[in-house]
């Protein structure tokens, strides 16, 4: 069966709960149509770039399906029917990425404090730091 990744975008105003129980909804559509869902994800809330629906922020779902089309036609029909969910994205991909999502690890670097590949931090004149030890060893003289 073809795989499939999903980003489905909830209103606000929907409690955490309120948006994971969508998650598991659209799940069960796709596994009651002959399909079953790899892995989940939830975002949580985001700022959207522009207003959809006078909403400035939603919840985000990120889903992995190994489903017949049929199933992914189905279960986008019915988040376009559905009242709280503002947009669906489907995308069909070759293979599934091993591990958390790129949004996921993000999240895990910005906990961390990681400073990824950018290497360390360099005031505005582009120096790091050692115009500003000579200033202060230059002050004290």
């Amino acid at each position: 069966m073809p795989l499939y990744e999903h980003v489905l975008i909830a209103r606000q105003d929907l409690s955490n709960t309120q948006a994971e129980g969508l998650i598991e909804h659209f799940s069960t559509v796709l596994a009651d149509n002959g399909g079953k869902v790899v892995d989940n994800e939830y975002w949580g809330v985001r700022t959207l770039a522009y207003k959809i629906n006078k909403n400035r922020k939603g919840h985000y779902a990120f889903l992995r399906s190994d489903a017949p089309s049929a199933a992914v036609q189905e279960m986008e029909r019915l988040a376009r029917l559905h009242d709280d969910v503002m947009r669906v994205l489907t995308v069909r991909v070759d293979e599934h990425k091993d591990g958390p999502s790129i949004q996921m690890q993000k999240r895990d670097e910005r906990e961390r404090g990681d400073r990824g590949d950018r290497g360390e931090r360099r005031d505005r004149d582009g120096d790091r730091g050692e115009r500003r030890e000579r200033r202060d060893r230059d002050d004290r003289n």
